[in-house]
């Protein structure tokens, strides 16, 4: 660990806030933070209290307060070329997060722009300001063509209530469901699961009985009282997993979806998968029959997000990643005027 990560409390990040989930891990680095709110596109302009509380050592500013503070930022982390922009008169390292696969998100946005343009823009303006991308999966990083870092999201396990599973009855998490229907394999999801008792938790405008967590405690004690969780997500658009897929392991759920080449769950041992939609569908069938089949593949999960979503390893990964952005800047070439560089989406709040 560098001098610098051991006083880490001294320094402050500039945050964009994408999704609170995301923004919501950084306090394990032990910096300050001023996260940005008020930004247009999002379904709250301010931070959601109900997806999480206001990280530690943490404050809540206008991107105009963000764009003339005083405050000399130890990095500065955007997701999205928007927010690069609207940071372009400062002169601190900055760090891009790559949330979405860029198929995925060409595909949710409908742009006229193909993605290799998009790509293409990208680098190039990260390579004259000297800034850095990180992907939060593999093949997110790949499709946008950084290979070069990949840090996961984190969970602390001891976060979560211990698993029961006493609900008869699966849960998945997610928003915007009906305008990203083709990248969650909506259709799969429904031939596999309408039959079965499911419920849908997040912020879906248009469906019927469908509401957000009242806050981070009563969304861990939804994850440990129901019996098992699903993710199905298309590969060409979408990773395996997302953050509330490992927060579903880490609670100790057995995890049912398509067979995804980057899932992590293993069949037969921590959930199910299949891409023949009754399979999946009798394999839920199975777990709400079997509550102790639930609980012991439900153990197995959370091994894995031990071994492969640990907050620890989050922390190390993202501290470097930081590092990276702060000598990139160093070595940059020249300010690229603003004409340059088009807004180019890649959050996935």
């Amino acid at each position: 660990m560098t001098e610098r990560q051991t006083e880490g409390q001294e320094q402050t990040l500039l945050v964009f806030n994408c999704h609170e989930g995301w923004v919501y891990q950084l306090g394990c680095l032990g910096f300050k933070m001023d996260i940005v709110v008020g930004l247009g596109g999002r379904y709250k302009s301010g931070w959601d209290e109900r997806m999480r509380p206001v990280p530690a050592n943490s404050r809540l500013v206008t991107l105009k307060d963000a764009v003339a503070s005083p405050t000399e930022y130890y990095c500065i982390i955007a997701h999205n070329t928007t927010d690069l922009l609207d940071v372009k008169s400062r002169s601190e390292p900055r760090l891009i997060v790559l949330h979405t696969m860029l198929a995925g998100r060409a595909a949710e946005e409908k742009t006229s722009v193909s993605p290799a343009k998009l790509r293409d823009v990208l680098h190039r303006y990260l390579e004259l300001v000297g800034g850095h991308a990180v992907a939060t999966s593999p093949d997110k990083g790949k499709s946008w063509g950084f290979t070069e870092d990949t840090v996961s999201f984190g969970v602390d396990v001891n976060e979560y209530p211990d698993y029961s599973g006493r609900d008869a009855c699966g849960l998945r998490i997610c928003n915007f469901i009906n305008s990203r229907r083709k990248i969650l394999m909506w259709d799969f999801h429904e031939r596999a699961f309408g039959a079965v008792p499911v419920r849908l938790v997040g912020h879906n405008p248009g469906m019927a009985g469908v509401q957000a967590a009242d806050n981070f405690e009563h969304l861990k004690k939804l994850l440990a009282s129901h019996r098992f969780y699903i993710h199905t997500a298309e590969p060409r658009y979408e990773a395996g997993f997302n953050m509330s897929t490992v927060e579903a392991m880490a609670a100790g759920m057995p995890v049912l979806g398509n067979r995804h080449p980057t899932s992590p769950v293993e069949h037969g041992v921590s959930g199910f998968l299949s891409d023949e939609p009754a399979q999946l569908g009798e394999y839920a069938r199975q777990l709400l029959a079997d509550r102790e089949l639930a609980v012991s593949m439900g153990r197995q999960a959370r091994k894995t997000a031990m071994r492969e979503f640990s907050i620890e390893r989050f922390r190390e990964g993202f501290l470097k990643s930081i590092e990276t952005a702060r000598k990139k800047r160093l070595n940059r070439t020249v300010e690229p005027p603003e004409a340059r560089l088009r807004p180019v989406c890649t959050n996935n709040g």
